[in-house]
């Protein structure tokens, strides 16, 4: 094969344009898989035909116009079949069949997955293990539905490589409990062709943020209170603890309840501020709930019992009124 070769080279020289015809015209085959072309001449002056390979080469066949190529494993990253022809002129012509050799990556993963503190950049990188060919690999990340970015590759090398992709974000509370990935595809088919990408796990990120109140963070109530407990419920990351403290009258009535939770129910009929803190380890807010006193209330309310022999009488004096109950 390679004499017939060298003598058209250094005899009569080789034909510039080729009426050869290669089917197909183009081969992409996996790394150890097989494929399969076909040469056909176009002209009736055809002496010889063969193909120009180190695997699967065919020797010179005479007074063919097909010639079939075949390789059953392909064992390198870059072989370049060249169908020739002979013509009865003594002129030769060739034609290259371009052959990509392509590894699927062994893996995808991600790195670099901790916590992440609200209002810092982080990054999280995407390792691809022995992919091939490098060059048109692409690299998309995922948060939810949304693709975040994609990266490719300038890489000369056609064997199996390893890469990684790091993908640099600034944490938000919003983005917390939401899931990342990363995939990696190869661009060498139509996209209804290619194989489907090989995608790493997702990771749930975890956003540290300080408490902040649900509702307003100060509040105030006129007695009587027409709200049945006093919220101080806070978002946050961790979860916040919860403190009160309450005005000096109203001491006496919460000292025995556990009120290390958000919500306070009644009583809280006692006037003065009420705060609430809310805390976690990113920081710490307070919430402050003003209870009035309603207008035209004098000094507030007195209330005595009086024991009589047959009942007994309660009286209450509010403001310059008095009111009895009587209870047998």
């Amino acid at each position: 094969m390679f004499f017939f070769i060298f003598i058209a080279c250094i005899g009569k020289p080789v034909s510039t344009s080729c009426p050869l015809e290669i089917s197909p015209p183009s081969v992409v085959v996996r790394y150890q898989g097989s494929f399969s072309a076909n040469c056909t001449s176009l002209s009736n002056q055809t002496d010889g035909m063969g193909w120009e390979s180190p695997y699967g080469g065919v020797d010179l066949a005479q007074g063919v116009s097909s010639l079939p190529f075949k390789i059953d494993s392909v064992p390198e990253w870059e072989i370049g079949p060249i169908c020739f022809m002979n013509l009865r002129d003594g002129y030769q012509c060739t034609k290259a069949l371009p052959v990509t050799v392509y590894k699927m990556p062994d893996s995808v993963s991600l790195k670099n997955l901790s916590a992440v503190v609200e209002g810092r950049q982080f990054a999280i990188q995407c390792d691809i293990v022995n992919v091939a060919p490098a060059r048109n690999l692409s690299v998309l990340w995922h948060k939810g539905n949304k693709i975040l970015s994609s990266q490719t590759f300038d890489e000369s090398s056609l064997s199996n490589v390893s890469k990684s992709s790091v993908l640099t974000l600034t944490a938000h509370r919003d983005d917390d409990g939401a899931e990342i990935w990363c995939e990696a595809k190869l661009n060498l088919w139509p996209e209804e062709q290619s194989p489907p990408p090989v995608r790493s796990e997702a990771h749930t990120l975890t956003v540290l943020y300080p408490p902040t109140f649900i509702s307003a963070s100060n509040e105030t109530l006129d007695l009587p209170a027409g709200k049945n407990n006093l919220s101080c419920n806070a978002t946050g990351n961790p979860v916040p603890s919860y403190h009160w403290q309450f005005p000096q009258a109203a001491q006496e009535t919460y000292k025995n309840q556990d009120v290390n939770h958000p919500i306070v129910t009644r009583p809280f009929e006692f006037p003065g501020v009420y705060t609430c803190t809310a805390s976690n380890s990113q920081g710490t807010v307070t919430k402050y709930f003003t209870v009035n006193k309603p207008p035209g209330i004098g000094s507030g309310v007195i209330a005595a019992i009086v024991i009589a022999p047959l009942a007994v009488i309660a009286v209450i004096f509010v403001g310059r009124k008095i009111y009895y109950k009587s209870k047998s």
